[in-house]
């Protein structure tokens, strides 16, 4: 279904793009989005039963990089270091310069002095775009199976 290279770039650009949220390196992290994409944060209740609402929601690499100047210079909260653990990619369909994939992830949550904690669990379901600047998710919901978050969603997943 996919050559060997092609799922090991595609096994990098998760890997990446988890580094990337680990990191706190927010201003990169549009880069890893087509122009036009959607970037969907969806608890799996309303997903499972094609509910719109969603606990974040945009559609386009415009409204990323709004999200990120949200966080570096108008958001107020309290600290904490997040860590993202992405699973394998599952390739779902291969065509015409789109892969469909899915990943589980697991989001680690450090607050100052405070223990470790699981902030957020769930599935990544992305088309990823084939481009000349390599591959670049054209959609990516995470679908989380909680349905709560612990106070507010600050960071991407």
């Amino acid at each position: 279904m996919i050559d060997p290279k092609t799922y090991v770039d595609l096994i990098q650009l998760y890997a990446d793009y988890a580094a990337v949220l680990s990191n706190a390196e927010w201003k990169k992290w549009p880069d890893f989005f087509t122009e036009t994409c959607i970037y969907m944060i969806q608890p799996r209740e309303n997903f499972e039963r094609n509910f719109p609402l969603a606990t974040l929601s945009f559609i386009s690499k415009k409204m990323l990089l709004d999200r990120v100047y949200g966080i570096e210079e108008t958001l107020f909260h309290d600290p904490y270091y997040q860590r993202n653990i992405t699973g394998l990619p599952l390739v779902k369909s291969v065509e015409a310069g789109l892969i469909v994939s899915e990943a589980n992830y697991t989001v680690f949550r450090t607050k100052l002095n405070q223990e470790t904690t699981v902030f957020n669990a769930g599935r990544y379901l992305d088309k990823v775009r084939l481009t000349p600047e390599g591959m670049k998710f054209e959609s990516k919901l995470c679908i989380y199976d909680s349905e709560m978050i612990p106070n507010s969603l600050i960071y991407p997943i």
